[in-house]
Parts: structure tokens; sequence; C-alpha cells
């Protein structure tokens, strides 16, 4: 749950972000796909969404949605697949059109496991697709930034990843991207791919949310629930480390600290606006004294023991303003 970005938008620090997410592999299977449930629409109207799907169906769908919704963010779902280079591809289509990849289901292996897998990821046909990159799509329709990338595309992460490794490296400051842990495709990348790669490009995993499953022959289960088989891998920059980039500036720190906020990283939060309020905070607009006391004023233990005793307070407390 977010602790400061709230006290945030009240204090008009927002007012200054225009923030552009782009989802690769937007299918919308329920509630929890829409980023205007996520928390995300706290920085509209200065807030634009770019959905990329191969079903040109449910980018139709989701952009009907949106109609009908009346969102107060520009956002729209457009029909492209996405890789690692522009060309012709096969697209695997499963029963269950969420499982559909540019990669072929491992359907020997999947027979192993238990549940409904083996059934949804099953082959049920094969077309020629186009694909292209991130990068060149952003460059021929002169998106200069994205700020945060999610990929969920049955994996293929790292393709997509490559094709943009040009935003990687100039705006993008946090990225949620599905990663395996088993070969459900074949000749799929790996979880330890897609990380060296991300580590590779100045980005440090943050947490990993995981699912398992059980062997199908199997009629015990270890308190793990079987094997790990996939995840979301969270992965966001470090600007406060060594690493040289571009975007250690007042205007990026705010706005990654934002991203971690709604991310859940709370903590990460905290240390940037700590060091944005201690660097920056002459400037008003980047004075996050009052909001970081506001966010920690949440929690009653914190409370009980005294906000002054903390150091993080200490440190900031000529900035905070009565």
């Amino acid at each position: 749950m977010p602790v400061f970005i709230d006290s945030l938008k009240k204090s008009g620090h927002l007012d200054q972000i225009d923030l552009t997410l782009c989802q690769v592999g937007s299918r919308k299977l329920g509630e929890q796909d829409d980023w205007g449930n996520q928390g995300w629409d706290i920085f509209a109207p200065k807030l634009t969404i770019y959905g990329f799907d191969a079903d040109a169906d449910a980018c139709d769908s989701a952009n009907a949605d949106l109609e009908k919704k009346e969102a107060n963010w520009n956002e729209i779902h457009i029909p492209l697949a996405l890789g690692n280079s522009a060309g012709e591809s096969t697209l695997y289509v499963t029963k269950h059109p969420m499982c559909s990849s540019l990669y072929q289901p491992n359907e020997p292996y999947l027979e192993r496991l238990g549940g409904m897998i083996p059934e949804l990821m099953k082959l049920d046909f094969t077309v020629e697709i186009e694909t292209t990159t991130l990068d060149f799509f952003c460059q021929s329709e002169e998106i200069e930034k994205i700020d945060f990338l999610q990929t969920d595309v049955q994996g293929a992460d790292l393709d997509v990843l490559q094709g943009c490794s040009y935003l990687l490296g100039k705006s993008i400051l946090a990225v949620k991207s599905e990663v395996l842990f088993a070969p459900l495709y074949e000749k799929c990348p790996l979880f330890a791919d897609v990380d060296s790669f991300m580590r590779h490009k100045g980005f440090s995993l943050f947490t990993l949310n995981t699912a398992y499953r059980p062997r199908q022959c199997s009629p015990i289960v270890s308190h793990y629930g079987g094997q790990l088989l996939w995840g979301d891998a969270f992965y966001m920059r470090d600007l406060l480390g060594n690493s040289p980039t571009d975007l250690k500036t007042p205007y990026h720190l705010l706005k990654l600290a934002c991203i971690a906020d709604l991310m859940d990283c709370t903590d990460y939060a905290l240390e940037l606006l700590q060091y944005l309020t201690l660097k920056h905070g002459s400037n008003p607009k980047y004075n996050c004294a009052k909001q970081i006391v506001e966010g920690l004023s949440q929690f009653p233990e914190l409370v009980k023991n005294g906000l002054e005793s903390l150091s993080v307070i200490q440190q900031i407390q000529s900035y905070i303003i009565t």
C-alpha cells in the first residue's frame, strides 16, 4: 500500500510530473489488469498509457472499455507484436489466448504439471505475424520517453526488453517483467537471462512475485506448492548509486520515488524523498519533508515511539515547514 503519494498529490508536488506507462501484453482479463485501478490514475490528467497486444480483438475491447469509462487520462491499446527486431515471426496461439507466445509451448514438460496449465497452454494453431520493436515504434511515433514499462508476453519478455535498449538507457525508470524459472516454452529465455540483461542496463532487482505448481502425478505437495515456474520481477534504477545516467535530476528522483511508492517499495521511496529534500529542498518543488512526516505518521508504532527520534526525521528537520 502506498505511503507517501497521497500526501505528495495533496501538496501539489505531482502537478509537475507527467508520467508515461507502457504495457506490453495488455490483454485485460479483469479489474486487476486495469491500470486505473492500480493507483496510477493519481497522475491524471498528466498520465499517458500505451498498451500493446498481438490480439487485435483484445485491443479493440480495451479501447471500447476506455470510451465507456471516460477516463481522465490518455490511454490507447495498439494491436502490435513487439519483440527484439522488425520482421515476420510465428505466433503460437494456445487454447487459452492469454498463454499465446512467440515461443512454442513445451507440451512434454507441461503435461507433467498439475492443474489447468497443460490444457490452457496446449497449442491450438499458429499464425505468421509482423513484429517490431518498442524503440522503433516510439521513434516513428515521436514518443520521446517511457517512464515505466511492464511486460507480460509469455516467455518473450527478454525479446521485448532487448527491443527497447535505447529507451532503457534514456528514460525508463522502472520495469515490471514476467519471468520464467522453468521451460514452459521451448527455447524461451529464463529469469537468469532477463536478470543479467537488466543488471547490465543499470537496473536493480527489488522483488519477485512468484507462482508455484505441483507435479501432475503426485498426491502430495511440498509446502512451497510445487516447483517455482514463473513470476513478476520488479526492477528499478538506483539513481543514488554510482552508475552514470542523465536521469539523476531532482525531477526524475521525485518521479522514481512516486513509482517506487506505488510498487510497494516504500523504503526506497523514503530514501529517494529524503535525498531529494536534503539535496534540493531549497526549492519548494522538491522539499518533501512534510510529506515524509505525514507518511510515517500513518504507522502507530512509529508515532508511539516518537517520530522525532527517527534519524530520517532528524536529518530533514530544518526543511519541515509548519
